[in-house]
């Protein structure tokens, strides 16, 4: 088994999703994992969950001998690449970010809200006149990634109930 299959296994065995690895030339093992959708232990990996990828990726990398300087385990972080189907299917109705492999209309790089269309995918792009879309299938994309979100407040305004406690308490500011 090869060193991914090997780490691709172990971060799935113990129920998270590998979301790319990496090995540099100086011995550097770079794992990135994310939590499976609808994961009841919430929506962001934590530090602890970092820890317990390491452990364990630690001892399966020393049973199979697989030679490493380093290992660093951590979270995608708020840009996180789209890479699979599964990740644009997850993610449709986010903002993301797309460079082309080729130019079209003259730019390789768009942002816009994902959405599915039929086989393939639509970002719908806004510039706040007018909205339009560009369709494209993943073989077209050379690198796909969510648009960071930065909410000191976290996603407590989806909840209409909470947000009308915050004002209160902030003083209907």
């Amino acid at each position: 088994m090869s060193w991914q299959g090997l780490v691709e296994r172990t971060v799935a065995g113990l129920g998270y999703e590998l979301v790319e690895c990496e090995r540099s030339s100086r011995g550097l093992l770079r794992v990135f994992i994310d939590r499976l959708p609808g994961d009841p232990q919430g929506e962001f990996i934590t530090v602890d969950d970092c820890e317990r990828v390491t452990r364990q990726l630690q001892y399966a990398l020393e049973v199979e001998g697989v030679d490493y300087e380093r290992l660093e385990v951590s979270s995608p972080g708020l840009d996180r690449p789209l890479r699979k189907a599964a990740d644009y299917q997850r993610f449709a109705g986010h903002e993301v970010d797309i460079t082309l492999k080729l130019p079209f209309q003259g730019r390789k790089k768009y942002r816009g809200v994902l959405e599915a269309e039929g086989e393939g995918w639509r970002l719908v792009l806004s510039d706040g006149k007018q909205d339009q879309a560009l369709s494209f299938s993943l073989d077209e994309v050379r690198e796909a990634r969510l648009v960071p979100v930065i909410d000191f407040k976290g996603r407590r305004k989806a909840d209409p109930a909470r947000a009308r406690a915050d004002e209160q308490e902030d003083g209907g500011q």
